[in-house]
């Protein structure tokens, strides 16, 4: 069935059909469709939507249902993440799958409610504390908020960890066609958890280990986990890399202005080519470095002041010089400035 949608709004109607039946969550701009719509249309489905009074509350309730074995999420921006990270980390440490949808906006503090990209930092790092990992897609239109809205809930059951949807401010507000196919959702059984019975009261989950030897043990299982995730969960696309000399690399609405400027670029002599990672953790470091190996430059552009160029400079590993371009503050670039950027750091004459 195709639509027109918005992508805060086809992210709520992707969980629904991913079986998500709970939402736990607080108005927040650039972020509000979803929960506004999370409350109309998951009660609908015989699902609870509650509008918690903070979001420490709403984390705190996403961890109670993802313990009974409910495939459940929740929904903010940058502010009201911030006031979530303990909860992330407890949900990590006691393994249990939830969605986190984050629309971006411009910060620090309370900021503006205007896009940006930088809550890169903190959510592929992990903001919370401990040695943990979230998983976190980047889409770049209204069909992927809704295509990796339905990934996240499948790689965090995978993986019983919370997987993050990691959107700016644009692509959460723009409106576009949507293509969505009606289907029964298959939510796997989770046989850990907790149901109020007696049988599965043994299943009660906790973070907390009181030997040092219990919690490296418990800390080495995560481990294990996220690098099966790093092997098998890498995802990333291109355009225009097979003969690229300068490569750009940028993921979101960024993405989506470069391929312009790829294009732009060729036009006028400059053989350009556009790498986007989809996985922002895993970040897709091989992927990167076979795209780039006709490159003799890269050049990352981002809605902040660098924060994915740091796992780019890795990525590269030394093999070419890595420039950053970036815009804050809700100001985001047009193709014909990243253009001009691209060629004055080639030394090209436009």
């Amino acid at each position: 069935m195709r639509q027109l949608c918005k992508g805060n709004v086809a992210v709520v109607k992707a969980a629904i059909m991913a079986g998500c039946r709970s939402f736990y969550g607080y108005p927040i701009t650039p972020a509000s469709e979803i929960a506004e719509y999370a409350a109309l249309l998951i009660p609908q489905v015989g699902g609870t939507f509650l509008q918690a009074e903070s979001e420490v509350s709403a984390i705190n309730m996403v961890y109670g249902a993802a313990a009974a074995g409910q495939r459940v999420m929740t929904a903010s921006s940058g502010p009201g993440i911030s006031l979530m990270q303990e909860g992330i980390s407890y949900l990590a440490g006691a393994e249990l799958p939830c969605v986190i949808a984050d629309v971006m906006r411009a910060g620090p503090g309370l900021g503006n409610i205007a896009p940006e990209q930088s809550d890169y930092f903190c959510m592929t790092k992990g903001g919370g504390h401990g040695c943990y990992r979230n998983i976190v897609l980047a889409p770049s239109s209204v069909q992927e908020m809704a295509s990796l809205t339905m990934l996240a809930f499948e790689l965090a059951d995978k993986y019983r960890n919370p997987a993050v949807l990691l959107a700016d401010g644009f692509v959460g507000q723009m409106m576009e066609p949507l293509d969505l196919e009606l289907v029964e959702p298959v939510v796997p059984q989770k046989p850990w958890a907790v149901k109020g019975d007696l049988e599965t009261r043994k299943n009660l989950i906790s973070s907390i280990h009181l030997t040092p030897d219990l919690m490296e043990a418990h800390i080495r299982h995560l481990e294990e986990k996220y690098s099966e995730c790093e092997r098998n969960e890498c995802r990333s696309e291109t355009y225009r890399t097979e003969d690229a000399e300068v490569l750009l690399v940028g993921y979101g609405i960024v993405s989506r202005i470069l391929r312009s400027t790829v294009d732009l670029a060729r036009q006028h002599g400059v053989k350009a080519g556009l790498f986007r990672p989809i996985s922002l953790w895993p970040f897709p470091s091989k992927a990167l470095a076979t795209a780039a190996k006709s490159a003799v430059k890269v050049m990352v552009v981002e809605l902040s002041t660098g924060q994915m160029v740091e796992d780019v400079k890795l990525s590269i590993n030394g093999s070419m010089p890595v420039e950053f371009y970036g815009r804050v503050g809700g100001n985001v670039p047009s193709a014909e400035e990243c253009q001009a950027e691209l060629f004055a750091r080639m030394e090209v004459l436009v």
